[in-house]
């Protein structure tokens, strides 16, 4: 199913650019930057600033969509300016700039937990930023994605356009049989969106959980950490061969697939370094093959905020065995774009926002699913 949206909403869509404004204290690493924003004619940079404290005054003043926030600035860093970038304004999308270091990462998961959208791994030379093609694409990538998700968001508060997207889940929510594995996919957004979802699961959820969240080898094993802290369920890369037991959580691991092998009675962990999918390793789409092949019907898969589509072609093998997929809302998702692709092609047994998904896991592993 394509969403048929008004067309002065398309239009506006294709008018607008993304107007940004990009913060770091080394005025070089700002300068590339944004150039390599200004590469694209969807951005407009309306603004630089060396510090978290000139950041809030120009955010104030400029109004940008986005804003690229470096971590590490004299003055105010990047961590104790964001609550008050979000307080100046509210609607603001920050990415943070971040190195691919331990303390690189433990420093974004922080400021996704107090409300940035998305990060970028900053290579740590000067050098790296100018030539590292795949540092351009993916901030430009993400500033866009960011901004057009925000211009739907603004554009939906009219209820002829939010008619128009209105999502369709498939028309039925009960199962033959009570589900005996989660896999949850997730990508631009997603860090929030588990630390919420794991919390309502609670101590005493009942099924192994299979994680494939898009992010760097360097911020996984954090990103277990900051699950595990959440005192539910304990959270770990899972390893090759590994025993899949209930009542925990296994992340793909960097830079490797991960899938599952076996039967239902004694599943274990695979990793693959197969070629990504979908331009990720680890994607979802092959977690979510090996679960369809091994569980079939007794699948329960979550997607969650990100970019691109990654998770669809494996979502058709679960419904295809008999299994279920929830997908985020796009009110709750920073970017609708994986879990919109569930949606338009009709796979989804309920659209849920995320502070609604715990509790409708727990009632499908009850047996007391309800309705959508």
């Amino acid at each position: 199913m394509t969403a048929s949206f008004p067309e002065s909403a398309l239009s506006s869509s294709r008018q607008a650019r993304t107007r940004v404004l990009v913060c770091d204290d080394s005025a070089v690493i700002r300068g590339l930057i944004v150039r390599l924003l200004e590469t694209d004619q969807g951005i407009e940079v309306v603004g630089t600033a060396a510090n978290g404290r000139d950041a809030i005054a120009a955010v104030a003043r400029l109004q940008p969509d986005v804003v690229v926030l470096d971590i590490e600035m004299p003055v105010m860093d990047g961590l104790t300016a964001l609550p008050e970038l979000l307080r100046v304004q509210p609607t603001l999308q920050v990415v943070m700039a971040s190195t691919l270091t331990t303390r690189g990462a433990e420093v974004t998961l922080r400021a996704l937990q107090l409300g940035a959208a998305d990060y970028v791994p900053k290579p740590t030379a000067v050098a790296g930023i100018a030539s590292a093609d795949g540092f351009r694409q993916e901030l430009l990538g993400k500033v866009k994605a960011l901004g057009m998700a925000l211009r739907r968001r603004l554009a939906q508060k009219s209820s002829v356009f939010a008619a128009a997207v209105r999502p369709r889940p498939r028309q039925t929510l009960s199962v033959a049989a009570r589900p005996e594995i989660l896999a949850i996919g997730a990508s631009t957004g997603g860090p929030q969106a588990l630390f919420r979802l794991v919390r309502d699961l609670g101590s005493g959820f009942p099924l192994p959980v299979l994680i494939t969240q898009h992010m760097p080898a360097a911020f996984l094993s954090i990103l277990a950490d900051h699950i595990t802290k959440l005192g539910c369920l304990p959270c770990r890369e899972a390893r090759e061969g590994e025993r899949i037991e209930r009542g925990r959580i296994y992340l793909a691991p960097g830079d490797r697939h991960m899938l599952v092998k076996g039967d239902r009675t004694a599943p274990r962990i695979t990793l693959s370094s197969a070629a990504p999918e979908n331009f990720c390793r680890p994607a979802v789409d092959p977690m979510l093959r090996s679960v369809a092949e091994v569980f079939g019907g007794r699948s329960l898969v979550v997607v969650l905020t990100g970019m691109g589509h990654d998770g669809l072609a494996g979502a058709r093998e679960i419904v295809a065995k008999g299994g279920m997929v929830l997908a985020q809302d796009e009110a709750s998702s920073v970017v609708w774009g994986m879990p919109g692709a569930i949606v338009q092609a009709e796979l989804a047994s309920a659209v849920l926002p995320i502070d609604r998904m715990g509790e409708k896991i727990l009632a499908l592993c009850s047996g007391a699913a309800g309705s959508a």
